[in-house]
């Protein structure tokens, strides 16, 4: 008995040390104690994996593909993030077609008609690009089609980096939600962009590139076909190559 008195002692005075002065036993004590949420150091070890717990229970889960899709863009919002939107943008032009389709095809930025309209690749590219799918035996509406950016830079320049860096998330976006198994990367500014490269579109079509578990193909940009018809057969060289990737060849 007189060892557990002196070890109790001894705990109280160890306490008394630290500036506590006293401990209260009442049940309604210990309640307010248990309900007291947990404060935790956030240099300490396993803050991390913590953070990333909460943040998975957070995650908001979809129906559908077309749910998550419709999700992102009224996140995009009426966008302002970069400076497009004060340079003559009309409409943000997000995407279009099937939400869980096999093939994606990704342009560079929307053009003029395209602006007008708010969907992408309806103008003379994009009416060339819809008789490609068809002869590859598809329908606009069987495949997905986006830009890397979604607004319309002034003069259809080149979209600038800090453009790109602010709208390619939103792509990123929404191939990880349709998951294709193939994407075509339509022409040099978008192959170079999406593939973090500076080889010519010369160098890079026809080759097939691992990217976010799909098999990327850049190609040349139908306006470019228009300007070049020559092009033409090469081009169907690789959509031939992305059928057969699409039946498994």
């Amino acid at each position: 008995m007189t060892n557990t008195r002196d070890a109790l002692t001894a705990h109280l005075d160890y306490f008394t040390e630290l500036g506590v002065d006293g401990v209260r036993v009442e049940s309604t004590w210990r309640r307010r104690a248990s309900s007291v949420p947990e404060v935790r150091d956030t240099t300490a070890p396993g803050v991390t994996e913590s953070r990333e717990a909460a943040r998975v229970e957070t995650v908001q889960v979809f129906k559908s593909p077309m749910e998550a899709l419709a999700a992102i863009r009224e996140d995009l919002g009426d966008c302002t993030r970069c400076k497009l939107h004060r340079l003559g943008r009309q409409k943000i032009v997000y995407g279009v077609g099937n939400p869980s389709a096999d093939l994606m095809f990704v342009g560079e930025a929307p053009g003029a008609d395209e602006d007008i309209q708010g969907e992408p690749f309806v103008g003379r590219a994009g009416q060339l690009l819809t008789k490609i799918i068809e002869a590859m035996g598809l329908r606009r509406e069987d495949v997905y089609i986006a830009n890397l950016i979604k607004c319309r830079p002034p003069s259809n320049r080149n979209p600038e980096p800090d453009e790109v860096e602010q709208c390619e998330p939103f792509l990123f976006r929404q191939i990880d939600v349709i998951k294709p198994k193939v994407i075509v990367a339509l022409g040099k500014f978008a192959a170079q962009a999406l593939l973090r490269t500076t080889e010519p579109i010369t160098r890079l079509r026809g080759r097939e590139f691992q990217y976010r578990d799909a098999i990327l193909m850049p190609t040349y940009h139908p306006a470019y076909l228009l300007r070049t018809p020559s092009a033409k057969r090469e081009v169907w060289e690789d959509m031939k190559r992305v059928s057969a990737i699409l039946k498994g060849e």
